[in-house]
Formats: structure tokens, sequence, C-alpha cells
């Protein structure tokens, strides 16, 4: 696949976005619209996030780990039962994803732009073969 192919996987991509620390969260959504991306929320709170995960169009989600001090697992697996790819973030990196999770990608923050640019396109990719 050529560089090019792979950029326009992203472009007008859906990607639902749920990080409950403020700086991070706007963090990613001017990446994600650098990106050509459109996001759906942010959801800072496990009980949006769920509602959102259930309810809402996209392609592809990034979820953090912990969201306000509870395990994002519940939104994980609604999105699992739509067939659409997840990418983690969180500060512990791939050893702190619980099972059935952990062949999922994860950026490990803080990650830079090319890192989450990266891992968003395998993402989409791996979900789209």
């Amino acid at each position: 696949m050529s560089a090019q192919v792979d950029e326009d996987l992203l472009n007008g991509a859906r990607v639902l976005v749920v990080e409950d620390e403020a700086a991070i969260s706007m963090l990613l959504e001017d990446m994600l619209l650098d990106f050509g991306c459109t996001v759906v929320g942010p959801a800072a709170r496990l009980a949006t996030a769920l509602e959102m995960a259930q309810s809402e169009s996209f392609e592809v989600a990034i979820l953090d780990v912990n969201v306000a001090g509870e395990p994002i697992y519940p939104v994980a697996e609604a999105i699992v039962k739509r067939n659409l790819p997840i990418v983690f973030s969180t500060g512990y990196g791939g050893a702190g994803i619980r099972e059935p999770f952990r062949d999922r990608p994860v950026v490990q923050k803080p990650f830079s732009q090319a890192d989450l640019k990266r891992t968003l396109i395998a993402a989409v990719a791996a979900a789209r073969a």
C-alpha cells in the first residue's frame, strides 16, 4: 500500500475519542483534524462513552484506558460487538491492557502525532482487510 493510499484511509474518517483529560483531548482533536478526520465526541465519562460507542457512527475509536477512574473495557466490548477497530491510549503501554484486548493497537502517552497517525492507519487498514 502506498503512502498516499495510507493517508487517504484517515481522510474523512470519523473517530470516536474517549479521553477524560481536557488537555490530551484537545491535543487529540487537533491531531485528528490535521489528518482530515472528523472527531466524534470527545467523551470524558464512561457512561457517555458507552452510549456513543453503541449509537454513533464512526470508523475507529481512540480509548483512554482509564476514564475518570473507571476502566474503559465496557466501551471496548461494545465497539468490538460492532466489529470496529480500537486504538488504546495509555501511560502504561501494552502491558496495562487487559485480555482479551492485548492484541489491539496502543499509543503510549505521551505520543507523537506521527505515532498516532501510524497506529490509526494500521488499525483502519487491518479492519478493512
